[in-house]
């Protein structure tokens, strides 16, 4: 940073000049290119979509619309207002735009830092369907600081992006390797064939199971009882923030719906449905239960096993039971009829214990790796907000 500072003092004392980005460029929109196209036009050079999976590679194509140096970015969408460096030959569909620079003032690897930054804030969200047209990306005002100062923010920029992907990288290979390591403890401990010192068991025989009560979400509040809806389940892990967050005004006549520390609930519909399954934990409460979402609860069997064997063998029961259509669901007859091997009360508990140890380190967001992970990422995009501020 100081070096930066240093060079801002050297070349531009009175400041930086902003200029809008259509007065250095030139925005070009693409065209329609049809996966039927792609299909009977197959070749070496890649067709740009609006995703952003796969480098946003729609398809390759054997013609090609552009080849040289560029910025796209996405005009229509979900990911409208991603920005991407290309290089080479390529093709870019109607929902992606362009730009060429035309200006000797801006280095576009600088161009493409800020862009990356500033774009997504010129995104309209509005009628469901957000957008970044040409004629609002062209509005971006770009900063013009003199050439060596670009050249020393990129620089830096381009090491400090190399080395954070790296370290995210290692990070991940060894996140999948717990995981690998998780998953082969969970298999291994959950082996229970041609025991006869454990017993099959229905859920439903081992646990007290209850769907949540029909609400009208009309008489939703502001303020009061949060309820413990399907949409807060995501893959292992209850999620709750302002989005997606709903209260009821008192758990009067409700007290059985209720939920407490360490209850199992379930997601019983939704594309996810097998999948959407987490453990309540103290500092989510008070809870209420609400229709479509299952609650497992049990002084019979430890509940940290039962998690685990639902973890283990629920999503490919529920892929068997679960309805077809729009909306699969799953009901709570079939929940209750789910097997799960019991063991010794201790055999449970050792169970349990060594694969808590093993679910905390590979899959808890606030802990172990994947925060770790976070962690750089916000990093980086912190010192790069910095670099960027003029």
């Amino acid at each position: 940073m100081n070096k930066i500072d240093e060079l801002i003092q050297q070349y531009c004392p009175d400041g930086v000049e902003f200029v809008p980005l259509s007065s250095i460029s030139e925005l070009v929109r693409g065209k329609v290119i049809s996966k039927d196209y792609i299909k009977d036009n197959e070749g070496d050079y890649p067709v740009y979509s609006s995703q952003s999976a796969d480098d946003g590679v729609m398809g390759r194509i054997d013609t090609y619309m552009y080849d040289g140096d560029y910025i796209t970015w996405t005009t229509d969408g979900a990911y409208a207002g991603t920005i991407f460096r290309r290089s080479g030959k390529f093709n870019i569909t109607n929902v992606c735009g362009l730009v060429k620079v035309i200006s000797k003032e801006i280095i576009l690897d600088f161009l493409y830092y800020w862009l990356y930054v500033e774009a997504p804030k010129y995104v309209y969200r509005g009628m469901g369907n957000p957008k970044l047209m040409s004629n609002v990306m062209g509005t971006i005002s770009i900063p013009l600081p003199p050439l060596p100062v670009q050249e020393a923010i990129v620089n830096i920029l381009d090491r400090f992006a190399e080395y954070t992907a790296e370290l995210q990288a290692e990070l991940q290979a060894e996140l999948q390797a717990r995981q690998q390591q998780y998953n082969y403890y969970r298999d291994t401990l959950l082996s229970f064939e041609g025991r006869e010192d454990v017993q099959w068991k229905k859920l439903g025989e081992v646990a007290d199971l209850l769907s949540g009560f029909p609400f009208d979400s009309s008489q939703f509040t502001d303020r009061g009882i949060r309820l413990m809806r399907g949409v807060n389940i995501k893959r292992g892990q209850l999620c709750f923030n302002d989005t997606d967050d709903r209260y009821w005004v008192s758990t009067k006549g409700l007290e059985k719906y209720i939920v407490k520390e360490n209850d199992i609930v379930i997601s019983m519909d939704g594309s996810l449905v097998g999948r959407s399954f987490g453990m309540v934990k103290k500092e989510y409460l008070p809870l209420l239960l609400v229709q479509r979402v299952a609650r497992i609860r049990s002084s019979i069997v430890n509940i940290n096993y039962i998690y685990h064997c639902i973890n283990n063998w629920f999503p490919n029961y529920v892929d068997k039971k679960k309805t077809q259509g729009a909306i699969p669901h799953i009901s709570m007859k079939d929940i209750a009829n789910f097997p799960i091997p019991v063991p010794s009360s201790k055999e449970q508990e050792r169970v349990a214990t060594i694969l808590d140890r093993f679910d905390t380190l590979a899959n808890d967001l606030s802990q172990g790796l994947p925060a770790e992970i976070e962690a750089r990422q916000q990093q980086y995009e912190y010192y790069r907000d910095q670099l960027l501020t003029f």
